[in-house]
């Protein structure tokens, strides 16, 4: 009887094997720009682009865009308070007038901008909204990057059904939270702690490391109010040992001064809400996921979003903090945890320019401080308390900084933008350029330059890194992190442009966690200043030919605006005075440093090399 069984079970299978399958759904589409990952950098670089006039198609694993900042549930900002350029600034007076301003944000000591991670969606979701020529795919995972003559032309998808998409696209961005897209098109890049042969970097190991920071899932908790008790289900493998010291009042070590209520204090968000990324014996967590599969990934965040459960369950069960329980209106997930880890570090391209901490530290070393495209201000910041390898390093205080065009840009794929955290910059200055504002600001040049390779049909290489920063200006971004002169001044872009030519240099200010350059805009210029501007804003200039001006620059005797426009009308005789509200060449003023560049930039245009006819 048996044999009977499964000989009939057998004549079945064959015949369903014989049977025609059905197809698995495919698509084709082409589109101008391929942004693949919908995170802080992807929304951004195909807003930028969008209004550009290009048609964008954005690919996006999770429900929802913005990546770390809504996804993952970081919804607290760090750095670039006092420099809220672009669609970062956007962004953030958004949320402003949903909330009432400013002060309705500062919730929590650890920035000035706290949100709900869904009000953050929501606000992403109307700036997408608000820009035609933007579609969005959710749901889609990238499968394989097409590539022909080392040229990425498009890349093919899958999702959850099986079904198939294949998109072809003239430029493609990355802004992937892995640096996936990088990967499969064939560019070169780093994993881990780069050694200091590469970098040049005096903190760098002399042997790389392949370890990156740690990454957190982060929970939010909603304060149910006092007597209830949304305790959770003790998870498994819970050991409270692990966060005794998290903070103050169960740790017996005294050198831990933070009370429990300043710890959740910390990620304090509007309406009662916290969220919970503690670092200091909290829900940090180590994998290095960059090289798994999809599949892979899934199962190794599944064990840190097991840890953070079981910080949680301490908060509740150990704290005392019972009535405070996962946001049930945040993440539409079964366990109503954030559908993505925040995730610290990337794999990192081998660009045209590697970004290091050297450069930040000195910042005009080079010349790769002319090419900036983004600007931060947040310190070398690095989570690695959970590595396997015990790695000490003592970071230095750095000034605020710019990052430069070509730590996105491929040296061999072409059609390929790179952004997000798997730009060309080290492992260690990763600890600062990694923040959210940075992304998002990196994600909108990238946008810009995306669009202007498409426009003139150039490899991505060939973009003139002028023109991108024309557009940055022109959306009031800072190119320079000059944090005493706003873009709402009438003297902003000259400033910008002149500093972005080493006509001018500002004063980097190490501050805390919020770092500084200054410009001094209305600094008094003395004559060796202004002759020292005027002889590199000439350098380029055909009109080096005739030695007079020179020798008028010598015979400079008082800084007057008068004195300067004279000696630009050596030059030009038919000089137009710039069209500021307020400005006036006449008389003897003391001329400032906003008055020398708004001159120089009308007169001389260092920022592009004009050529002045003799």
């Amino acid at each position: 009887m048996k044999f009977k069984f499964y000989l009939v079970l057998l004549i079945i299978w064959i015949e369903m094997g014989c049977q025609p399958q059905p197809e698995v759904d495919s698509e084709v589409i082409t589109t101008d720009l391929m942004v693949v990952g919908g995170g802080a950098s992807g929304f951004t670089a195909a807003i930028q682009a969008a209004r550009l006039g290009k048609k964008v198609l954005v690919l996006e694993e999770t429900p929802w865009l913005g990546g770390m900042l809504t996804s993952a549930g970081v919804s607290a900002i760090d750095g670039n308070h006092r420099l809220p350029g672009g669609l970062w600034g956007e962004f953030r007076q958004k949320l402003y007038d949903h909330y009432g301003g400013p002060g309705s944000l500062a919730t929590g000591w650890v920035s000035n901008t706290l949100f709900e991670p869904h009000v953050g969606h929501e606000v992403i979701s109307e700036m997408i909204a608000a820009e035609e020529n933007i579609t969005v795919k959710h749901g889609w995972y990238l499968q394989e990057a097409i590539v022909k003559n080392n040229q990425l032309t498009g890349a093919i998808f899958e999702n959850s059904l099986g079904q198939k998409l294949e998109v072809n696209a003239i430029v493609s961005i990355d802004a992937t939270e892995y640096g996936d897209l990088m990967a499969m098109s064939g560019a070169d890049y780093f994993i881990g702690l780069d050694p200091r042969s590469r970098t040049e970097e005096s903190l760098a190991p002399q042997e790389g490391l392949n370890y990156i920071q740690d990454l957190t899932y982060v929970a939010i908790l909603k304060d149910y109010g006092q007597g209830t008790d949304r305790t959770i289900e003790e998870p498994e493998d819970y050991n409270p040992d692990i966060f005794l010291c998290a903070c103050a009042d169960l740790c017996a070590d005294t050198t831990v001064t933070l009370s429990c209520e300043q710890m959740l204090d910390y990620g304090k968000l509007p309406n009662d809400k916290y969220m919970i990324n503690w670092p200091n014996e909290g829900n940090d967590y180590y994998t290095n996921s960059l090289e798994m599969t999809h599949e892979e990934r899934r199962e190794a965040f599944e064990e840190a979003k097991l840890f953070t459960l079981q910080f949680v369950y301490f908060i509740q069960n150990e704290l005392g903090y019972k009535h405070l329980g996962l946001a049930d209106d945040e993440f539409d997930t079964p366990d109503l945890m954030p559908y993505i880890p925040y995730h610290r570090e990337s794999r990192r391209l081998d660009g045209l320019v590697m970004f290091t901490v050297n450069d930040m530290l000195y910042p005009y070393r080079n010349e790769l401080y002319k090419t900036g495209i983004a600007v931060g201000d947040y310190p070398l910041d690095h989570h690695r308390d959970k590595n396997p390898a015990i790695i000490e390093i003592t970071f230095p205080s750095v000034p605020s900084f710019t990052i430069p065009w070509g730590v996105m840009i491929p040296k061999s794929i072409n059609g390929l933008i790179v952004a997000e955290k798997s730009i060309s910059v080290s492992s260690l200055a990763n600890g600062s350029t990694r923040l959210q504002p940075v992304v998002m600001l990196i994600g909108q040049a990238a946008g810009a330059t995306a669009a202007l390779a498409i426009d003139s049909e150039v490899p991505v290489q060939m973009v003139l890194v002028r023109e991108v920063q024309e557009i940055l200006l022109e959306n009031d971004n800072w190119l320079l992190p000059f944090v005493d002169i706003q873009p709402d001044s009438s003297y902003f872009d000259a400033i910008q442009r002149i500093g972005a030519s080493g006509v001018i240099k500002g004063d980097g200010v190490p501050e805390a966690w919020a770092n500084r350059t200054y410009i001094y805009p209305d600094s008094i210029m003395s004559t060796d200043e202004i002759k020292e501007g005027l002889q590199v804003a000439l350098k380029k200039n055909e009109f080096l030919k005739d030695t007079s001006v020179f020798e008028f620059i010598d015979t400079l005797n008082t800084n007057s605006v008068e004195n300067l426009h004279r000696l630009l009308q050596q030059i030009d005789t038919e000089l137009p005075t710039p069209d500021t509200p307020g400005f006036s060449v006449s008389g003897n003023d003391p001329l400032d440093r906003k008055t020398f560049a708004l001159l120089v930039d009308a007169y001389l245009d260092p920022f592009n090399g004009i050529k002045l006819t003799e």
